[in-house]
C-alpha cells in the first residue's frame, strides 16, 4: 500500500520536477551571461546596467525560441513528417546557424524606424528605453506562450520600443506612419499566407488526389509542386536570409531560385521513379511522397527565421551596449560576438525548453494537418515574403504561418461542406430507388475525377430542371456542421485576440517599466 503511494505521489509531482528542471536550466543560461558580460567589462562605467540588459537579452531570445520557432516546425510536426524531438534539434541546430553565420554585424537599434533616436534626450534615457522595451516584450511573449496563443515577436518589440519611447520623449517621437503600416501587417500577413496556402492544396487536390489515377498524378505533379516549392526558398533565402552577407537583388535571386527549381524537379522525378514499391493508389500514398521537402522546409524556415528574427533579441542589447561603451544614442550599431551568441544560444535553448506547446498548438490544435497540407503551409510561408518583399508590404512570418493554417483549415470545411452537398443533390434526384442503385450511383461518383464529378452533376441538373434540392437553411446547417469540425474555433479567437493586443500591450507594459526604472535609477 505504501509502495503505490509513493508510486502515485511521484506520477503526480512529475510534471512539477520538470518544470523545475526547465526552469532551473534557464536560470543557468542567464546566470551564466551575467557572469561572462561581469568578467569582460569590470572597469567600464554603467557596467550593472549592461548586465542586466545582456541577462534580460538573455530572457528575451529564450521566449523568441518558446514562442516564433514553432511556426516554423509546427506543421511538420503536426502532420507526423517529424517527430518532435526531431523538430527541435533541427530548429534549434539551424536558427542558431541562421543566426551565427547571416545574423548580419550591423543590426538597426530601432526596430522597423518605429521612433525617431534624435529626440531622446540623452544616453542614459536611451539605455533605459531599451531596456524597458525589451523586458516588455520579453515579458508578453512569456505570457503569450504560457497560454499558447503563437504571437509576432517583432510585433512584441515594436510594441516596447513605441510605449517606452512615448514614456520618454512624448507621442511626437512615434513615427505613425511607420506605426500604420504595423497594423496593416495584422490583415496582410494571414491573409496573404492563408490564401497562399490554401489555394496550393486547391491545386494539389485538382491535380493529384482528384484523379483517377491518384498515384500516376502523383509522379507526373509531385515534382512539379516540389520544385515551385525550391524555386521559393532559394529565392526567400537570397532575398532574405543571405542578404546580411551578399547584396542580391531581385532578378538574381529569382534567376538563382528558378536553377534551384530546376535541380530539384529532376532529382524528385528520379528519386520517385526509383522508389523501392510503387506509390500506392491513395491520398496515404501519395502524402508520404512530402515528408522530405517538410523537413527541408523546416530547416531552411529555421535558418531563415534565426538569421532575421535575432535582431529582435540582440538589436536593443546591441544598442544599450554601443551607449554603454560609446557614451552616445546609435540608430545603427555593431554587434559583438558574445551579444549574437546570447541571442542564437537563448534561442535554441527557448525552443528546447518551452517550444513543444507552442509547436504543438500550431502543428495540431487549430486543425488537423497531414503532409499535403503542411506542405502547403511552408509553400505559402516563402512565397508571401518574397510578394511582400517586392510589393514593399509589410509582414509578420508568425502571423503568415498561422493565416496559412486557418486557410487550409477553412478550405478543407469549404470543399467538404460543398462535397456533402453534392452528395445530397445525388440522393435528392434518386430518391424512391432501390437503395442498392443509389449506393452504386455514388459510389461511380466517388471514383469520378473532378472533371467527370462536375459533368454528372451538371447532367442530373438538367434532368432535374432545379440547381439544388437543399434549402438554404440547410445548407447553412450542414456548413456549421463541418466548420465545427474541422476548424477550432476557440483557438483561432485566443490567437487573433493575442495578435490585436500584442503592439498596445507590450507597450503599456514598457511605459510602465520605463517610468519605475527611471524612478529607481535617478538621484
Amino acid at each position: 500500500m505504501e509502495l503505490e503511494q509513493i508510486n502515485a505521489i511521484e506520477k503526480a509531482t512529475r510534471y512539477g520536477r520538470a518544470e523545475v528542471f526547465r526552469f532551473g536550466l534557464a536560470v543557468l543560461f542567464l546566470a551564466g551571461i551575467m557572469l561572462y558580460v561581469r568578467s569582460i567589462g569590470a572597469d567600464t562605467p554603467n557596467m550593472v546596467i549592461l548586465v542586466a540588459a545582456a541577462m534580460i537579452g538573455g530572457y528575451m531570445a529564450m521566449n523568441i525560441g518558446a514562442n516564433d520557432v514553432a511556426n516554423n516546425v509546427g506543421p511538420a510536426v503536426g502532420s507526423k513528417a517529424l517527430t518532435l524531438a526531431g523538430a527541435i534539434a533541427i530548429a534549434a541546430i539551424f536558427e542558431a546557424s541562421g543566426a551565427l553565420i547571416a545574423g548580419g554585424d550591423v543590426v538597426s537599434t530601432i526596430k522597423k524606424g518605429i521612433i525617431d533616436p534624435a529626440l531622446i534626450g540623452d544616453s542614459n534615457t536611451f539605455i533605459w528605453l531599451m531596456v524597458a522595451a525589451l523586458l516588455a516584450a520579453a515579458l508578453w511573449l512569456n505570457t503569450a506562450t504560457y497560454v499558447g496563443a503563437p504571437v509576432s515577436t517583432t510585433h512584441s518589440i515594436v510594441g516596447g520600443v513605441m510605449g517606452a519611447g512615448i514614456a520618454a520623449g512624448g507621442t511626437d517621437i512615434v513615427d505613425w506612419g511607420q506605426f500604420g503600416q504595423i497594423v496593416a501587417s495584422w490583415v496582410i500577413s494571414p491573409v496573404l499566407g492563408g490564401a497562399i496556402a490554401a489555394l496550393t492544396l486547391y491545386l494539389i487536390k485538382r491535380r493529384i488526389t482528384y484523379q483517377k489515377n491518384i498515384a500516376g498524378a502523383a509522379k507526373y505533379n509531385v515534382p512539379l509542386f516540389v520544385a515551385v516549392m525550391a524555386w521559393a526558398f532559394a529565392t526567400y533565402l537570397a532575398i532574405k536570409g543571405l542578404s546580411k552577407i551578399v547584396d542580391i537583388g531581385i532578378l538574381p535571386a529569382v534567376v538563382l531560385g528558378a536553377m534551384t527549381g530546376l535541380l530539384v524537379w529532376w532529382l524528385t522525378k528520379w528519386f520517385i521513379a526509383r522508389l523501392p514499391n510503387e506509390v500506392d493508389n491513395s491520398k496515404a500514398g501519395v502524402d508520404g511522397l512530402f515528408t522530405f521537402p517538410l523537413i527541408f522546409s523546416a530547416a531552411l524556415l529555421s535558418f531563415a527565421h534565426g538569421a532575421n528574427d535575432v535582431a529582435n533579441a540582440v538589436g536593443p542589447l546591441a544598442a544599450i551596449n554601443e551607449a554603454v561603451l560609446q557614451g552616445g544614442v546609435a540608430t545603427k550599431a555593431a554587434i559583438p560576438t558574445w551579444v549574437m551568441l546570447v541571442g542564437a544560444l537563448g534561442i535554441a535553448l527557448g525552443l528546447a525548453l518551452f517550444g513543444p506547446k507552442l509547436i504543438r498548438t500550431v502543428g495540431s490544435e487549430i486543425t488537423e494537418l497531414d503532409r499535403m497540407r503542411a506542405f502547403c503551409i511552408a509553400m505559402a510561408a516563402a512565397i508571401t515574403v518574397i510578394i511582400a518583399s517586392q510589393l514593399g508590404l509589410p509582414v509578420s512570418s508568425t502571423h503568415i504561418a498561422i493565416g496559412g493554417v486557418f486557410g487550409v483549415g477553412f478550405l478543407r470545411e469549404h470543399l467538404k461542406t460543398t462535397y456533402r452537398k453534392k452528395i445530397d443533390e445525388i440522393e435528392a434526384h434518386h430518391a424512391g430507388k432501390d437503395q442498392a442503385v443509389v449506393e452504386r450511383i455514388l459510389e461511380e461518383f466517388e471514383a469520378a475525377s473532378f472533371e467527370e464529378k462536375g459533368t454528372i452533376l451538371k447532367n442530373l441538373k438538367s434532368k432535374s430542371g432545379t440547381p439544388t434540392p437543399i434549402s438554404k437553411s440547410e445548407r447553412k446547417g450542414l456548413k456549421k456542421v463541418y466548420r465545427q469540425e474541422l476548424v477550432k474555433r476557440s483557438a483561432v479567437l485566443k490567437i487573433v485576440a493575442a495578435w490585436l493586443i500584442t503592439v498596445p500591450l507590450s507597450g503599456v507594459l514598457a511605459a510602465i517599466l520605463f517610468f519605475t526604472i527611471r524612478g529607481m535609477l535617478l538621484p
